[in-house]
């Protein structure tokens, strides 16, 4: 009796010991190999590469399916030779004259002028698109502009691409003078002797006396009726040797009525 119950003891034992066994073959069987590894590493990879993509063409989609201002009036991107009846029609069907500019120091209220339709126009169809949105403040002179409308960014660059490589032909001769808190277009200096001004880049002149050797020059298209302490705030940051200020300063743009 005695040996039965061993031999059944130690049968018990070596089958328990042999299942033992088994699960942890099993558990070393299904440990990958190292090429099994390197093959689902790849496999890893390759997913996230197209997860990568999927999400940036999502984004490419969504931004297509936005319909701007441009888009609706079949008017974008804008050639040069259908710049002024473009301007033109915008301006009838868009006669708001006045925006905010919106900064982390307060709000700076601009009137545009009626007499200058082609830089009324094109300011408002801008800010309309929210193409003023991502730029900055990126000028400051203190006591002479400040000046807004670029960024270092890669958005404004295809914003810029978007809406067309064109001037606007001047239009001081509305006789809008450089004065103190007036609203005026920038210009690019070289090979320009129409003095056109560029689309997308405007100045206020912070200077108490004006700024005078600037009449003729480049187009007051507008004044700022509000917020001029808002813009002697912007005209002390702190800058680079580039008169960009350190700290950007950012904008929104806001069209009122």
């Amino acid at each position: 009796m005695f040996r039965k119950s061993l031999l059944l003891t130690i049968f018990s034992v070596l089958f328990f010991a042999s299942c033992e066994d088994k699960q942890s073959s099993s558990e070393k069987s299904a440990q990958p190999t190292p090429e099994e590894l390197q093959q689902q590493r790849k496999k890893d990879s390759i997913q996230q590469a197209r997860d990568s993509i999927l999400k940036v063409r999502k984004a490419e989609i969504k931004r297509a399916n936005v319909k701007t201002e441009f888009e609706k009036n079949d008017m974008y991107p804008i050639a040069q030779e259908e710049l002024m009846p473009t301007l033109r029609k915008y301006g009838k069907e868009h006669p708001e004259t006045r925006v905010r500019i919106k900064t982390e120091f307060g709000n700076i209220d601009v009137e545009l002028y009626r007499d200058t339709p082609l830089h009324r126009a094109n300011f408002i169809m801008l800010a309309k698109n929210d193409y003023f949105n991502n730029t900055f403040f990126h000028r400051v002179a203190p006591g002479f502009v400040i000046q807004g409308g670029n960024a270092d960014n890669q958005i404004t660059a295809d914003n810029r691409g978007d809406v067309g490589n064109y001037l606007i032909p001047s239009e001081y001769e509305a006789g809008h003078q450089h004065s103190y808190g007036a609203f005026s277009a920038a210009k690019y200096a070289e090979q320009n002797v129409s003095k056109a001004s560029s689309p997308f880049e405007f100045f206020i002149v912070m200077a108490k006396d004006g700024t005078p050797h600037l009449n003729n020059d480049h187009t007051v298209f507008g004044r700022v009726i509000s917020g001029m302490d808002v813009a002697e705030k912007i005209s002390q940051v702190t800058t680079g040797d580039s008169e960009w200020p350190v700290d950007n300063v950012e904008m929104d743009i806001e069209v009122l009525n």
